[in-house]
């Protein structure tokens, strides 16, 4: 009698089914797209590093931790790809549009917190009092740093203590 263990062969629609399997797709290319954009760097010597070395080697642990996560699909079943919601990434990408709008005539104290706000839209089981506490929480974190501590020329609230 043989023992072994008779796994079920996985088609390989079902493979590219899976979050995992898109997903490290995903990363993968970006990987190689960042490789390509940084290839008129000078790469340079470890001892006297180039433009280059810094995106060609992110570039290189992304596409390769993009294999990873296509290889542990491959080899492991994982959750498949549920029914597309464009609703997260419209919102996400309409407060970062905003945000971007909005900072230079209101200010980073008012374009930080609405912008988060939005975002916070993308999530169905947001906790508004929770997303309002971060929004200002991180936007006070970012002027310190922003424009105290790096001393950079991002307009606080223009409308109330100038440019």
């Amino acid at each position: 009698m043989n023992n072994k263990r008779i796994r079920p062969r996985r088609s390989l629609a079902g493979i590219f089914k899976q979050q995992d399997a898109i997903g490290g797709l995903v990363v993968f290319a970006v990987g190689v797209f960042a490789f390509w954009q940084s290839a008129n760097l000078p790469m340079g010597t470890l001892g006297g590093m180039g433009a280059g070395m810094l995106p060609r080697s992110l570039a290189v642990l992304f596409g390769l931790l993009g294999l990873l996560l296509f290889l542990s699909a491959v080899l492991k079943a994982g959750p498949t790809i549920e029914r597309l919601s464009i609703r997260g990434p419209v919102l996400v990408l309409g407060a970062v549009v905003l945000f971007g709008l909005a900072v230079r005539p209101l200010g980073l104290a008012v374009a930080g917190p609405v912008a988060i706000m939005i975002g916070a839209f993308a999530s169905e089981d947001v906790r508004w009092v929770e997303a309002l506490v971060f929004g200002l929480l991180i936007t006070t974190f970012c002027a310190a740093l922003f424009k105290f501590a790096l001393g950079l020329p991002i307009p606080l609230a223009p409308w109330l203590l100038g440019y």
